[in-house]
């Protein structure tokens, strides 16, 4: 019953065996903004290369399989799911129902259009059971291709970015890119101690979440037995109980920041020790080179 801390999901895993550790958190931050962002507005080629992109990054991260392996697979699964799904499911009208002349009625008319369908199985009789045709056209594959990829960029690519990078170096990155607003009156020291108590505080929900699955186990409850109301009302009560817990140490924890007299860290304090070495350089300039490459190609390949 511990399979939840066998996949760090948002959690920062420590070593020393990636070159990913060694990325200025700020160039990091940036990849990552690049991968947000990039795929919106973008056409399916682009989406799909960024997806590769990052699968090849994380193959060859030399991060231990053990880290990232159980939740790449769910999630490639998870995207795949949905990806089917929005392909299956109807995005526009068929090509029949639109109020289009024929073309044959036109004699020497030379028809220049792509056909809207891509596929089309069925209809299927399942004994006295007739379902209608299955049909794949070129805007439901396009929406499917959109939502498995944005699925798995946008979470595979934040995971990435969390097992690599200590939160406190995170917020730092990110209170430098927002220092400007100080000026503005913007309250960025408290703004910036707050997410760091929130990356925090994903480790405990992970292991609240995680002792109310083993409670569940340890009792060995027939839900077939129950019936669908009392299984109802067994999910819904848990859900209480998780929230209640998760109150609780919120609590605990605002109380062990009150009696230490509510002082909060200040960035200079969360900026992180750079190690002086050629390797890192080389590593950090080889990044932002390739980040900029890739917003070049971003403009010139990658629009609808």
């Amino acid at each position: 019953m511990d399979w939840l801390k066998k996949i760090p999901i948002g959690q920062y895993v420590s070593g020393k065996s990636s070159w990913l550790r060694g990325i200025d958190p700020r160039v990091k931050l940036s990849w990552i903004l690049l991968f947000l962002l990039t795929p919106i507005l973008a056409n399916s080629i682009w989406r799909i290369s960024t997806a590769f992109v990052l699968l090849l990054i994380t193959f060859l991260s030399f991060l231990p399989p053990r880290i990232w392996w159980r939740s790449l697979v769910f999630l490639l699964i998870f995207s795949l799911m949905i990806g089917l799904l929005s392909i299956v499911l109807p995005a526009s009208e068929t090509s029949s129902e639109l109020t289009i002349r024929a073309p044959n009625e036109i004699p020497g008319a030379i028809v220049l259009t792509r056909s809207w369908e891509i596929c089309r199985l069925g209809p299927f009789n399942f004994g006295g059971i007739s379902l209608g045709p299955l049909i794949v056209d070129r805007r439901s594959a396009e929406l499917g291709i959109k939502t498995s990829t944005l699925i798995f960029t946008v979470i595979h690519s934040v995971n990435l970015m969390l097992i690599t990078t200590p939160p406190e170096d995170l917020v730092w990155a990110i209170s430098w890119f927002f220092a400007p607003l100080t000026f503005l009156g913007f309250p960025l020291e408290k703004f910036s101690f707050q997410l760091l108590l929130a990356l925090r505080f994903l480790p405990l929900v992970q292991e609240e979440l995680q002792n109310l699955f083993r409670s569940i186990g340890v009792r060995a409850i027939k839900y077939r037995k129950l019936g669908l109301k009392s299984a109802l009302n067994l999910f819904i009560s848990l859900g209480e109980r998780l929230l209640l817990n998760i109150l609780l140490r919120a609590e605990q924890g605002a109380d062990s920041l009150m009696s230490r007299e509510g002082l909060w860290l200040s960035s200079k304090e969360l900026r992180p020790c750079f190690i002086v070495d050629s390797r890192y350089l080389w590593i950090n300039l080889s990044s932002i080179f390739l980040l900029l490459m890739a917003i070049l190609l971003r403009c010139m390949y990658g629009t609808s």
